[in-house]
């Protein structure tokens, strides 16, 4: 049941989203963004437990037990990753600085949808997942992004951008996380969602990929 809910879950994932996943075959098995349908994983789990229970009387009772108990797992876990988010929540009244040395508050960035990205040079996750972020800040104007580098310096920072080519408006820095403390975000990556009245609507922490991007964007982002 878990096989087969986790493969229909990526595949419908991956369907969804062919365009991107046809130009880099091999991230189609890297699921370590959390790319999956939900609903389509757990409908296949309980068709397939069905099945088998239909085949085997014996297995009935069991299935049943671990079948409830994963549900109880996945919707119990998904209920407290929704309470220890706080939805809802303003913009941290937080000035971070620029590499130019000037300062900006992070309120200067609502009236439009923002995506806040704290990362850190020395973060694996972090740099995979830059050049993605950098790419969707170019295809969506409409959208402020924001890059806050947790704890530091300028010099370590501009070092890192100069040597992979990423020359991104908004990269900003905040030497004493004070971003992290602020918003209750304990690792990096961690990807920030708010509206644009400076709402937190949503927060993604591990590495994004150019599909699991697309899909919160659109997803959000998309209907307003």
């Amino acid at each position: 049941m878990i096989v087969f809910g986790f493969l229909a879950g990526r595949s419908i994932f991956v369907l969804r989203h062919h365009e991107i996943y046809s130009n880099a075959p091999l991230s189609i098995i890297d699921f370590r963004d959390g790319g999956f349908d939900n609903l389509a994983g757990f409908a296949t789990a309980v068709l397939v437990g069905m099945e088998l229970s239909r085949r085997s009387t014996t297995l009935r009772r069991p299935l049943l037990t671990a079948t409830l108990t994963g549900c109880f797992v996945f919707f119990g876990g998904s209920a407290l990753n929704h309470a220890l988010t706080p939805v809802g929540v303003p913009v941290p009244t937080i000035e971070v600085r620029r590499l130019d040395n000037t300062t900006v508050p992070l309120s200067a960035f609502v009236g439009r949808p923002l995506i806040i990205n704290l990362w850190a040079t020395w973060c694996p996750p972090c740099r995979r997942e830059m050049p993605v972020l950098k790419a969707a800040q170019l295809a969506h104007p409409e959208i402020h992004f924001v890059f806050a580098n947790q704890g530091e310096s300028a010099a370590t920072v501009q070092s890192y951008l100069d040597a992979n080519g990423l020359q991104m408006p908004n990269i900003v820095l905040d030497p004493a996380k004070q971003v992290s403390a602020r918003t209750g975000s304990s690792g990096y990556p961690t990807t920030l969602f708010y509206d644009a009245q400076g709402r937190l609507y949503k927060r993604h922490m591990g590495e994004l990929s150019r599909a699991t991007l697309t899909e919160k964007i659109d997803s959000f982002f998309g209907s307003r």
